[in-house]
């Protein structure tokens, strides 16, 4: 990922490069799992580079998977929502 190789935009704007979980170039961002983006100004001269890196992390302290957690916490939140809602004799 050589930020020489990023060639601005005609007007300016911003180039990118992405890497696939290989660590092969790829010009889907969908399939990027790490990269770069170089913001130009008008003049094409870079203004801010941003690196990227993505990485799927399994938290030690969560016992079930995070979509069931997830689902839990949706479980919980609608609870509450009724229990509002009956609270203050909406339903």
């Amino acid at each position: 990922m050589a930020g020489d190789s990023l060639e601005p935009t005609a007007d300016g704007g911003h180039a990118a490069a992405f890497v696939d979980a290989d660590g092969n170039p790829t010009e889907d961002p969908a399939k990027a799992v790490g990269g770069e983006i170089v913001d130009y100004d008008a003049n094409a001269e870079p203004k801010r580079h941003t690196w990227f890196r993505v990485e799927e992390v399994e938290s030690s302290w969560l016992p079930v998977s995070e979509s069931a957690f997830l689902l839990w916490v949706l479980v919980l939140l609608a609870l509450v929502w009724l229990g509002v809602g009956f609270a203050l004799g909406v339903f």
